[in-house]
């Protein structure tokens, strides 16, 4: 396995994490977030494979472990009689349940997802890259691919664990409103560091 300078404690803080929450998921006999512990294992190995070929910047992984960490946290903490995910950080809506921390784990989420999405592109982009506005169409909506795939994994699941925290039509709009907000956040930052002003 191809490891770049930098990537080791990454990759041992995954495997740490993933562990010590795949144990707590059996202790309390969550199966939704063991499918959810594979996932996380399946795009773990993606990386890895891929490693050798697509540059993948350092805060771009940890920021990928974060996003990994906030998941398994939403899943496996609990608060005020109910999961982390379940927690209202902010209470900007008496009718909506905004802002949910299960939002702000879409938004930071997909924002990275789409920043990979980005970094997988780079190699077969041209050199000096001047149609912003076409690419960023291109790579927000490649993020929300990942956003809509990430639905489709909470739909099985709830098929396959039935008394699983998946929610319903308002949770998967509401994801899928914090999955554009993350798409487009990351963008600006691409914009603003990947590839720079446009001259």
């Amino acid at each position: 396995m191809f490891i770049r300078k930098g990537q080791l404690p990454i990759l041992l803080f995954n495997l740490i994490a993933i562990i010590v929450f795949a144990i707590r998921f059996l202790v309390l006999d969550n199966y939704e977030f063991i499918i959810y512990i594979g996932v996380i294992i399946f795009f773990l190995i993606v990386f890895a494979a891929t490693n050798s070929r697509i540059y993948y910047p350092n805060l771009l992984l940890w920021g990928l472990t974060l996003w990994a960490f906030m998941h398994m946290a939403g899943g496996g903490i609990f608060v005020k009689d109910g999961r982390l995910y379940d927690l209202i950080l902010i209470p900007l809506s008496a009718k909506y349940p905004i802002l949910r921390y299960d939002q702000v784990v879409h938004i930071i989420g997909f924002g990275v997802a789409t920043m990979v999405m980005f970094y997988m592109l780079k190699p077969i982009l041209r050199p000096g890259l001047d149609k912003f506005t076409a690419l960023s169409i291109v790579i927000i909506f490649a993020g929300l691919g990942v956003g809509a795939l990430n639905e489709i994994v909470e739909c099985l699941t709830a098929v396959i664990v039935p008394q699983s925290g998946v929610g319903g039509y308002m949770n998967t709009s509401l994801d899928l409103i914090a999955d554009l907000i993350g798409a487009v956040l990351a963008m600006a930052i691409i914009r603003l560091t990947a590839i720079g002003p446009k001259h």
